[in-house]
């Protein structure tokens, strides 16, 4: 299958800057920085766009819950609530104008702001587990996937020697391989993949892991070969969809029991879990990324509000850190125009 063929490019960058910061004050360990440096290497540098899910497009909603969740949390979105929604769909990777395809790695970020002035920040992708347990693995494989100058290609030996320092990849990568994939962003099942803890109003923890479930049907995508030769075809779609009428997500959370890892995102929890549905994301609006709207929000999957906290999955931390210094640069540098051209059609909205 073609989105597992170039394992160093396309599963790497499944969910953005998972980095390691363990160590990250202490002189020869990995900082956020280094992290940086090694997706610019590896994509080359982009003035002015994220380091990771670099090719992307802004949506805006709103977000309804229904208060089935609210015996697992205090958090207000989890009420019978309205409220407003700014997102992005994404394709992972650095390079902003890279081709859509069958193997690209589909995310989606989205920023709710809660009616107590809260906000829940969350970056999903469209894969049932991550490839590596920690970010220290997440960065030898980003750095075995980085192309031989001479052949523009991860180097075969690199990566078979990263594989075999670690079989979590590889019974990961036979999960991604067991399941289906959409035919693009609209029906997509886009997941948290990392645990965290919702708190109820008794201050009562409880692992979960949730994701947004598409109202629309699914459908596969298609064969090898068969793809259109638009560039952006997948975001074309997605933007012709939201033009022609909403997008419908069902915000599905999973209820993880004490026997659940929620140290390590490459490993799924048993089908038969609780699982509750929390309330309905709307997305009804489509634009393209301009000063106040996606372009500038760094979706740091540790913008939590209360109800909602961190668990103990080691990769949480890192990716925040390393958010964190890739808006820092691409805030300080030039803006560049998207390779995705959202039509002015007066629509969406």
């Amino acid at each position: 299958m073609l989105r597992l063929s170039a394992i160093g490019v396309v599963i790497l960058a499944v969910i953005g800057c998972f980095a390691y910061v363990g160590g990250w004050l202490t002189p020869g360990r990995l900082t956020p920085a280094r992290f940086v440096d090694k997706f610019e290497q590896v994509f080359g540098l982009h003035p002015g766009f994220r380091r990771n899910h670099a090719k992307g497009v802004c949506i805006a909603g709103y977000f309804d819950g229904n208060g089935r969740a609210v015996r697992l949390s205090r958090a207000d979105i989890f009420n019978a609530v309205h409220v407003p929604v700014i997102g992005r769909f994404s394709l992972a990777g650095g390079d902003p104008y890279a081709a859509d395809g069958p193997g690209a790695v589909r995310g989606m970020g989205l920023s709710f702001s809660l009616p107590d002035g809260e906000e829940w920040r969350t970056a999903m992708v469209d894969l049932p587990v991550f490839t590596v347990r920690t970010a220290q693995g997440f960065y030898e494989q980003l750095a075995a996937s980085q192309p031989d100058p001479a052949t523009g290609q991860p180097d075969p030996a690199r990566l078979k020697a990263f594989l075999a320092a670690h079989p979590e990849t590889a019974r990961a990568m036979g999960i991604i391989k067991s399941q289906p994939f959409s035919s693009g962003f609209a029906n997509a099942t886009f997941n948290s993949l990392d645990a965290f803890r919702f708190v109820n109003a008794a201050g009562m923890p409880t692992p979960v892991r949730w994701s947004m479930v598409p109202v629309q049907p699914f459908q596969p995508e298609p064969a090898a070969g068969a793809q259109s030769q638009d560039k952006n075809y997948l975001f074309d779609a997605v933007i012709t969809a939201i033009e022609r009428g909403p997008l419908q997500w069902h915000l599905i959370v999973t209820v993880g029991q004490p026997s659940d890892p929620t140290n390590d995102a490459t490993i799924p929890w048993p089908a038969n879990r609780e699982r509750i549905d929390a309330g309905t994301l709307t997305i009804n609006h489509v634009g393209g990324e301009a000063p106040g709207n996606c372009r500038d929000i760094n979706f740091d999957p540790l913008v939590l509000p209360s109800g909602i906290a961190r668990s103990d999955d080691p990769l949480l931390s890192p990716r925040s850190a390393v958010y964190s210094r890739s808006f820092t640069r691409r805030a300080g540098e030039q803006k560049q125009p998207s390779a995705v051209r959202v039509p002015d059609t007066g629509g969406g909205s």
